[in-house]
């Protein structure tokens, strides 16, 4: 992993936090529900693709949200989530592998494990139809996006920066999020994903994060290019089936 030195301190937490989690000694196998599968069934339906994320707390929002997982994952398919994404870190998302399970054994869409995974053995802790590899954090990303593929997860690699979408590029990825927020100060610019999209490849399946509250946010992440959303503080605040449909429907 390159310096953290000019990580946010909340950032940095998560990372040390990571880096001493303790990982399972069985290897898991996978059979995963198609995620570009479900995208082309959102469009189809003339849904805009969302990725509804289950997230109770995280540093950058106020309170926690106490709701069971598995209610809020089923609102969410309710308003029209093509796939949902929970948080698995515990220690500063309030996330845990069993609200993961739970949630992928209620629904039928793709469910996508959110977490800052390090290392390979970090990948067996819990099954999922798709990981997220932030390529800034990880030091083999070759390495660790062909481990996951091996187990049948399909991988979703994070980026910030044209550099970082040629590394995930280089390294194969063929699902790639473009976080607008920096992950230094924690500031948030729809700006990002339209300055990074570009320079990806058509066949790219591109997903735009962070920072997406209005159907007019929705509106510009399409028209700059994004295949789909990862929402998850405008979806959880508030009505989560209602908040979702006001998305898919932008």
């Amino acid at each position: 992993m390159e310096s953290t030195s000019d990580l946010a301190p909340a950032v940095r937490s998560i990372l040390r936090a990571a880096e001493t989690r303790a990982t399972p000694d069985e290897r898991v196998t996978v059979r995963p529900r198609s995620f570009p599968d479900a995208l082309a069934a959102a469009t189809t339906d003339g849904r805009v693709p969302v990725i509804a994320e289950v997230k109770p707390t995280s540093p950058t929002t106020d309170g926690e949200r106490a709701d069971d997982p598995v209610e809020l994952a089923e609102a969410m398919v309710d308003g029209g989530a093509a796939a949902l994404s929970v948080l698995t870190e515990p220690e500063h998302f309030g996330g845990s592998t069993d609200a993961l399970r739970r949630v992928r054994e209620a629904v039928d869409v793709p469910v996508l494990r959110k977490d800052f995974l390090l290392r390979e053995a970090q990948l067996d802790a819990v099954e999922a139809d798709l990981v997220l590899l932030v390529a800034r954090f990880v030091d083999d990303l070759p390495g660790l996006l062909r481990a996951a593929r091996e187990r049948g997860f399909q991988a979703l690699v994070e980026v910030h920066t044209r550099e970082e979408l040629r590394e995930a590029v280089d390294a194969g990825a063929e699902i790639i999020g473009v976080n607008n927020r920096d992950l230094a100060k924690l500031d948030v610019d729809l700006a990002t994903f339209e300055s990074v999209a570009p320079h990806a490849p058509e066949d790219v399946t591109l997903v735009a994060e962070s920072g997406v509250g209005s159907p007019a946010d929705v509106r510009r992440m399409c028209d700059a290019g994004a295949d789909a959303l990862l929402v998850g503080s405008a979806i959880m605040d508030g009505d989560v089936t209602a908040n979702t449909r006001r998305l898919v429907d932008a």
